[in-house]
């Protein structure tokens, strides 16, 4: 691969999961002690979670490892794995129908649905209508005690609105991202597709071990790839046209 195809695929935020070899951050970081972490380290990078963006905050500086020599702000998983554990010990604490789970970025939607699925919360994949949280007389008002968002940014209007419930927020934070209005983080790749979906899994996971509904060293029925969305590529109106027209005359 070409360095100017490496810096394209570097620049697109909601693949940056599939570059994970280019830089010599995936050998410094294997030769870390494991320091009992939730899954395998090797795990963590194979899904691009400790990949950042080539911004940072204030906010997110504590939990920055170091910098790649593309610019890129690369996350500290020890970090990610303590807040995991914080975070599901957290989430146990709730009755699942009052926990919200929030995504309106399209890799995030079906991790939400099936950590909904496997830990009982409401799953909220689309596009989060004004007054859901605030406003009782519209037809998706829905309350909850606890929301999960994907991404503080593209979320900002459950923010919003759970800041106005007053009801505490637990969101995935990454390097250029901030905490106002969010009362737990966890850092991690949170545009990714391949990142989104193993750390729903890790988390739901990890809420079903705090709840003893799985034994501590348990797994939960659905898979990592039972999380991740599927990429769809879709075909032009004018091609299908042009392909009935080769059956058609016997040309396919």
């Amino acid at each position: 691969m070409s360095s100017k195809n490496i810096k394209e695929r570097l620049e697109s935020e909601e693949n940056s999961d599939e570059v994970l070899a280019i830089d010599d951050e995936t050998v410094v970081l294997q030769e870390e002690k494991e320091d009992n972490l939730l899954i395998p380290r090797d795990e963590y990078l194979s899904h691009g979670i400790h990949i950042g963006t080539k911004l940072k905050t204030a906010h997110s500086e504590k939990w920055i490892y170091r910098t790649t020599s593309y610019g890129l702000y690369v996350i500290d998983l020890t970090a990610t794995d303590d807040r995991v554990r914080i975070a599901g010990k957290f989430l146990a604490s709730f009755d699942p129908d009052r926990i919200m789970v929030c995504s309106v970025r399209r890799y995030g939607r079906a991790p939400v649905k099936a950590f909904c699925k496997v830990t009982g919360a409401k799953a909220l994949a689309e596009r989060f209508i004004p007054g859901t949280l605030t406003n009782p007389m519209i037809d998706q008002f829905s309350e909850a005690d606890v929301l999960i968002m994907i991404d503080p940014h593209a979320d900002k209007q459950a923010l919003a609105e759970a800041r106005l419930a007053r009801i505490p927020v637990v969101s995935f934070i990454d390097t250029d991202d901030y905490l106002y209005n969010i009362d737990l983080a966890i850092p991690s790749n949170n545009r990714g597709r391949k990142s989104l979906s193993k750390m729903l899994w890790i988390l739901a996971r990890q809420i079903m071990r705090e709840r003893g509904k799985i034994a501590p060293d348990g797994d939960i029925e659905l898979s990592v790839e039972d999380f991740e969305s599927k990429i769809q590529r879709s075909v032009s109106a004018e091609t299908e046209n042009y392909n009935e027209k080769k059956k058609k005359h016997g040309k396919v």
